[in-house]
């Protein structure tokens, strides 16, 4: 702490009464104060925010920054409301502001902003982009001092495109600031450090650290593993187990999150809701009234993962099981906080895969394996959507120099420079782009698409289902899926939102509005989403402990019997090897327990002696279905000692390939060959398949039946 600008030690031991810091807080304030990008890596509650900001706060009053110095982004707004309160009160202490600006902040808040920058700024990267397609002079302004950009939970970000937007916008702000800013991630625990940083870096000659304390002895963590069968069991055992707790219980999509929410308020638990399609108020009412209560539950999907406070809990429950050990291990951490406490999870499955999938969680988790967090492949896409973004920031682009904003986004990206030539061709085409001689101005087709409100809708990467917003009067609840108004018949629906059944009562299509009435009758809403796939790593845990016979943490007798059933019915599944099974009924599959994109890849390579594998349940993360037998064998081994380059699986007919890329923004910006050149490499597993290729084939004659 000694490092510290006087100040803030001051304010840190007698304001604040902070005698010491963690671990963490300490090891970060030498590569902070020394220029250097860092990632700050720990779990959950272990100080990220202040290690990243007492020594940030110690540099502005040192260096005597003035003007917007800090950015802190996070990638859901709910964070940053959380986090403005506590950051405020830092920034307070030695005389500095901090301000919000997210899509709920209103225009007189932001007009101050820009008139009168705050030395700290809480954002997330679609404000950001809209901040940089401000006038240059207000761009300047609001900029033009910039330093520092902390990226909180930067794992999530990594994960999808939004990382790779967050990358493109940061290389547009240093451009814009005209200095080499300053990058500190925070994020929880993950398999590769090194390589997250080495990306948040990306066109930086800043040196690097990676700040990673080991933990602390404590106590083991209680984790217990149950099997209900059923969500209206899980709501029974809730409302039945650990009375007088606060309880937050996880579920892995927005409809069972609403579903079980009405079940434990059947049975008289207190019970809210959180979830993304919530309205605001209602998010913020259900989140302060359960940091207030005791004796209750709060229903919640992965957004109350990410670190938000909802107060000290007694309890994390686990519907089923989320796709990966780092999910597992952000949801563990919201407990223990307290002295004399210990962090706990309880697992209450309601299938068999399910029940699998967890048990392979927390198998992996006892032997200290991670996911490492990979960006998506060839971010096409995102290209195409900074090139028009930039000819908004800038009104016009060098149609041979635009990619001067955008090196270090390229490079890391793995985007070919020629391809990259041709995709702004093919845009110019198109019309999303248009050439006034050898600049760049954005074309009547992207005005059209993306051009209403001020090119508000071009601020995001991600493309959002379509939604209509619900209201009680004038409260609004949330939004819900247009597919749950898509009733036969013409049937009035009955929605189940924040908890509560809604009778729909006026729908105006063209607003996407509803308004509601309270209704007593049986409600439900459905959102789209996806499910998400389990890696190779994760899905080989599985025959390892089908395999043993032990199991590395407690069981619930239900869960001890599920077990040894599942032990039982796939007595025949041998570690290091895979099966091609002959199964009841004469169904053969082969078990590869290779995941999704592997398994797909497999059936490309297997042709038609593999059912198809865009149909449901013919391919999944641990088999595939065979059929074919006739050639079968020869073609198994054809496959596991070919070449692992499998042909396309997707379509050639044009529109039928648009269709796959329905859910991808900024796809009409992409040629064919360019977005099947994308997709093709998301839709890969190429080290899994290769695992796979090289792993001993059996063959089991028969089998009790086809198991999880």
């Amino acid at each position: 702490m000694t490092e510290l600008h006087p100040a803030l030690q001051h304010h840190l031991v007698n304001t604040l009464g902070w005698r010491s810091l963690r671990p963490l807080q300490e090891q970060a304030i030498e590569p902070i104060l020394g220029g250097a990008n860092a990632l700050l890596l720990a779990g959950t509650a272990a100080g990220k925010t202040e290690a990243a900001m007492f020594p940030v706060l110690s540099r502005v009053l040192s260096d005597a920054w003035r003007g917007l110095s800090v950015v802190y982004v996070c990638p859901i707004k709910a964070l940053l409301n959380n986090l403005e309160p506590r950051l405020t009160r830092y920034a307070e202490l030695v005389g500095r502001r901090v301000a919000l600006w997210h899509g709920d902040v209103g225009p007189s808040a932001r007009k101050r902003i820009v008139k009168e920058p705050p030395d700290l700024l809480l954002t997330t990267p679609e404000s950001l982009e809209a901040m940089l397609l401000f006038r240059r002079e207000e761009r300047a302004l609001l900029f033009g001092h910039l330093q520092v950009v902390i990226v909180d939970e930067l794992h999530a970000f990594a994960a999808d495109d939004r990382g790779w937007h967050l990358l493109a916008v940061l290389e547009r702000l240093a451009r814009v600031a005209g200095r080499d800013l300053q990058r500190l991630g925070l994020s929880a625990t993950l398999g590769n450090p090194e390589e997250l940083l080495s990306w948040l870096s990306s066109g930086s000659q800043r040196r690097q650290r990676v700040v990673a304390p080991p933990a602390g002895a404590g106590p083991l963590p209680e984790v217990v593993l149950d099997h209900v069968g059923s969500l209206g069991n899980a709501a029974t055992v809730i409302s039945r187990l650990h009375r007088g707790e606060k309880r937050l219980v996880f579920c892995d999509s927005r409809t069972r999150v609403e579903e079980l929410a009405a079940a434990l308020r059947a049975l008289e638990v207190r019970t809210w809701v959180s979830h993304g399609s919530l309205g605001l108020d209602e998010r913020r009412q259900a989140e302060a009234a359960f940091r207030e209560g005791q004796d209750c539950v709060i229903v919640a999907t992965a957004t109350l993962e990410l670190g938000l406070d909802v107060g000290d809990l007694d309890r994390v429950i686990q519907i089923d099981a989320p796709r990966t050990v780092a999910g597992f291990l952000q949801r563990l951490g919201r407990t223990g906080r307290r002295p004399g406490t210990s962090r706990n999870c309880l697992f209450l499955t309601t299938r068999d895969e399910a029940f699998l999938r967890a048990a392979a969680i927390v198998w992996r988790w006892s032997q200290g394996w991670v996911e490492p967090v990979v960006p998506p492949p060839l971010p096409w896409h995102v290209l195409a959507h900074q090139v028009l973004a930039l000819t908004i920031q800038e009104g016009t682009l060098g149609r041979h120099t635009w990619s001067e904003w955008l090196p270090a986004f390229l490079g890391a990206a793995g985007l070919d420079p020629d391809r990259s030539r041709r995709l702004v061709e093919h845009m110019l085409v198109s019309g999303m782009l248009t050439a006034d001689g050898q600049l760049l101005v954005h074309g009547p087709a992207a005005e059209k698409a993306w051009g209403r409100r001020n090119w508000m809708e071009l601020c995001a990467v991600f493309q959002a289902p379509p939604l209509f917003a619900v209201f009680h009067g004038r409260q609004e609840l949330g939004l819900v899926d247009e597919l749950t108004l898509l009733l036969p018949g013409g049937v009035a629906p009955v929605l189940l939102l924040a908890g509560r059944s809604w009778e729909v009562g006026a729908i105006d299509w063209r607003r996407r509005t509803l308004q509601v009435t309270p209704s007593d009758s049986r409600g439900r809403s459905i959102w789209q989403g996806t499910a998400g796939v389990m890696s190779y790593h994760l899905t080989q845990a599985m025959p390892e402990l089908l395999a043993s016979e032990s199991f590395p943490t407690r069981l619930t007798q239900r869960g001890a019997d599920k077990l040894h059933a599942l032990r039982e019915e796939l007595s025949w599944v041998q570690p290091g090897t895979t099966t091609v099974l002959q199964e009841t009924g004469g169904h053969l599959h082969w078990w590869t327990f290779a995941g999704l994109r592997a398994n797909s890849q497999l059936a490309r390579l297997l042709g038609e002696v593999a059912a198809s594998p865009g149909v449901r349940g013919n391919v999944n993360d641990l088999r595939i279905r065979l059929e074919g037998a006739g050639a079968l064998e020869e073609r198994l081994r054809a496959v596991l000692t070919g070449p692992n380059t499998p042909g396309s699986s997707l379509p050639e007919d044009e529109t039928q390939l648009r269709g796959l890329l329905t859910g991808i923004k900024f796809n009409e910006c992409l040629s064919a060959e360019t977005a099947r050149s994308m997709l093709e490499a998301r839709l890969e597993d190429a080290s899994g398949m290769a695992a796979i290729q090289a792993t001993p084939l059996r063959w089991v004659a028969s089998g009790p039946g086809e198991g999880a």
